[in-house]
């Protein structure tokens, strides 16, 4: 509806975690390279960050940079460890998908190594961490890194989640978890300058010159989002629909504010 009136080819503040509208901004990119360290690695990482900051984003990004490995990405994580290693057999395609652990066990064995002969690593991603229910299954996730050969690991892991995890895993019962993270990032918002180049940058992407706001009104969104990316998505979208029904080209700081007290952010 508005695309066509702001010169855009398509949605700039979609909702899904397109890499290709990923803005790396200094801590993004460093986050990026600690996750791709992590999977050239094996090892185990634990990336928090507040609801909206990027990480599954991020996680998608990864995933096109290593497109010769098998992600497993597990987005509902409420899973019992008998549950987490069936669906991650399952999702490898193993022989023996059982209801007995050690024969689930072996079962990946087997298939992590033929992988390996194959020239692919595995990397389990695990959205939404903070949600694992309890620690019989962090015990089987820290279990899942003794697959490995006697130079090297066969499976990356990768803990997505909100601060909760990683207050989670500082208490004493997760020692024998932590000592195995080779890898701690947290993200955070993004400054007033990151907000403007952000929007900016989406924008360009979409097919857009980068001036379809105002200095001053990208101002007002970082200041009503606190540069959060998906609250920055949802006020630039309706900040845009309202400035197509008002004719507005750039949309003015007045526009975005009313934008803003009208949706939830």
């Amino acid at each position: 509806m508005y695309k066509a009136y702001y010169g855009l080819r398509e949605r700039p503040f979609g909702k899904t975690p397109d890499p290709r509208f990923l803005y790396l901004a200094p801590q993004h990119e460093e986050a990026l390279a600690r996750l791709q360290y992590t999977v050239e690695e094996r090892e185990i990482a634990v990336l928090t960050g507040d609801i909206g900051c990027g990480k599954t984003t991020l996680s998608r990004a990864l995933m096109d940079r290593n497109d010769a490995d098998r992600f497993i990405m597990i987005v509902n994580p409420r899973l019992t460890p008998l549950q987490l290693l069936r669906e991650l057999a399952l999702r490898l395609d193993a022989a023996r998908v059982s209801h007995h652990r050690a024969d689930l066990v072996d079962a990946l064995s087997d298939r992590l190594y033929a992988l390996k002969e194959e020239g692919r690593g595995v990397v389990l991603v695990v959205d939404e961490a903070q949600l694992i229910p309890g620690k019989p299954t962090f015990d089987e996730i820290r279990l899942l890194s003794n697959f490995q050969l006697d130079d090297q690991n066969l499976l990356a892991i990768l803990l997505l989640g909100q601060p909760e995890l990683r207050r989670r895993l500082a208490h004493p019962a997760y020692r024998a978890l932590r000592q195995r993270v080779g890898m701690w990032y947290h993200l955070g918002p993004l400054s007033a300058e990151e907000t403007a180049s952000y929007v900016r940058y989406r924008l360009q992407v979409a097919g857009g010159d980068g001036a379809v706001f105002t200095k001053e009104a990208l101002t007002a969104v970082h200041e009503a989002t606190g540069g959060i990316p998906r609250l920055i998505n949802n006020l630039c979208t309706n900040a845009l629909l309202a400035g197509f029904g008002r004719e507005e080209r750039p949309v003015e700081t007045a526009t975005v504010r009313e934008a803003a007290g009208e949706i939830v952010l």
